[in-house]
């Protein structure tokens, strides 16, 4: 074998650690960047309620990953060196255009931008989904991300779909802020739990905004009642469109001032964020989950979000040995007399039924755009339905209150609008 110079093996691994060639990663803004393989992330989960080992057949059709496209940029003092932050932006249109949004605040704070082309509000969920969460994990191949400094943004259905995407799967995120939109969370009460614990949402809307009332008086209170770190900002002058830049600014500010809580509560609860470049399979995820919940078990104050991680785990992955053990534990702590986490599950449940009640009656009872004013009936009634619930339980005494001097007022308003249209009725 031909002896290689002293010289040129010097040259070979200088800059370079273990013997390979050093490159500069790409810098600068980038209008389409190209996915190179399908993403590695959970991205099923984030439109169901089950992570299946394969893609179930016809969700996504013909889709390719290799054909998507996305905007990019890469702050041109980026090194490997530290974890970077991330804006992850999801478009109405469908075209990718969140950089004309966000430039200024990532050029100012060094934060690598990521916007989807392709993944508008005409494209079907799962393909939305897929395209979203393709693009990111592209990024995360080739640079270092900091999933506790990654924000999911969005605007109009966009955002909706942000926060549908970081409510499902927070451990990738820090932070989502839904522009001229919002979102509901999940139903699990462990990914609620999550997002109580781990979230920041920033709620931002238009003075003129016709989704203004379900912002401000609706998705952000409630949000903010449940225990969500949660804050609303309402543009003065501005419409159904993004934010300035100025406000955009402040936003990225108060989104980044709870980053040392995030890293503190991954430090306790590891499964609680997957590393910037990571991406575990299913039976790793599933057991870090496992590890958690029976960790969390241990102290008797947490007894209940463990319990309620071991039942996340048994619908998540009921094919894998984490959720045969989480049954088993389960069923053994269903048979024990004594069950102190029933009254946290009552205290949960009762919670969220204040915070709805509430939330909702005050998005009915204020203004409305004409958009939604077909919708009035249907919100009354139900923000009636929900005090009534809260008045039997009886076991809140302001909430009971409220209810009280609420439903009275609520059904005078029911009265005065039309009734309901019989669908077996014909027009006249």
């Amino acid at each position: 074998m031909r002896r290689i110079p002293h010289l040129a093996i010097a040259a070979l691994l200088a800059g370079t650690a273990d013997g390979q060639e050093s490159v500069r990663p790409t810098t600068g803004y980038v209008a389409q960047a190209q996915v190179s393989e399908a993403t590695r992330l959970d991205w099923i989960f984030s439109i169901a309620n089950q992570s299946p080992a394969q893609v179930p057949d016809g969700l996504l059709d013909t889709y390719d990953s290799s054909r998507q496209t996305y905007q990019r940029f890469v702050p041109d003092n980026y090194r490997d060196g530290k974890a970077w932050p991330v804006l992850l932006y999801i478009s109405a249109g469908k075209r990718g255009s969140g950089w004309n949004v966000w430039k200024s605040v990532c050029q100012r704070h060094g934060v690598l931008f990521v916007g989807p082309h392709n993944a508008g509000n005409d494209c079907p969920g799962p393909r939305r989904a897929r395209i979203v969460l393709d693009a990111l994990d592209d990024l995360r191949r080739d640079y270092r991300t900091d999933p506790d400094r990654t924000y999911l943004a969005g605007f109009s259905g966009g955002g909706r779909v942000a926060c549908q995407m970081a409510f499902a799967l927070p451990e990738l995120f820090g932070g989502v802020v839904p522009l001229c939109a919002a979102g509901e969370l999940r139903s699990e009460s462990w990914l609620r739990q999550r997002v109580i614990d781990r979230l920041s949402v920033a709620l931002v809307t238009g003075e003129k905004d016709f989704n203004r009332g379900e912002v401000e008086r609706f998705r952000g209170p409630l949000l903010s009642e449940v225990g969500v770190r949660t804050r609303v900002w309402v543009v003065p002058g501005l419409g159904h469109r993004p934010a300035k830049p100025q406000t955009l600014e402040q936003v990225f500010q108060w989104l980044e001032t709870a980053t040392a809580a995030r890293k503190k509560l991954a430090k306790q609860y590891p499964a609680s964020r997957i590393d910037g470049q990571a991406a575990p399979p299913r039976l790793a995820a599933a057991q870090a989950l496992l590890d958690e919940a029976r960790n969390r078990m241990k102290n008797p104050q947490t007894v209940y979000s463990g319990l309620m991680l071991m039942k996340g785990i048994m619908a998540r992955w009921p094919d894998l040995a984490p959720a045969r053990t989480a049954r088993s534990t389960l069923l053994e702590m269903e048979q024990r007399p004594e069950r102190p986490w029933e009254a946290a599950d009552l205290a949960e449940q009762r919670r969220f039924l204040i915070a709805r009640a509430g939330s909702l009656d005050a998005y009915a009872s204020g203004p409305l755009p004409p958009q939604y004013q077909a919708q009035l009936p249907d919100m009354l009634d139900a923000a009636i339905q929900l005090w009534n619930v809260v008045l039997r339980d009886g076991q809140d005494q302001q909430a009971t209150q409220q209810a009280r001097r609420r439903i009275p007022i609520l059904q005078r308003r029911r009265q005065t609008l039309k009734p309901k249209s019989n669908p077996s009725d014909k027009s006249q």
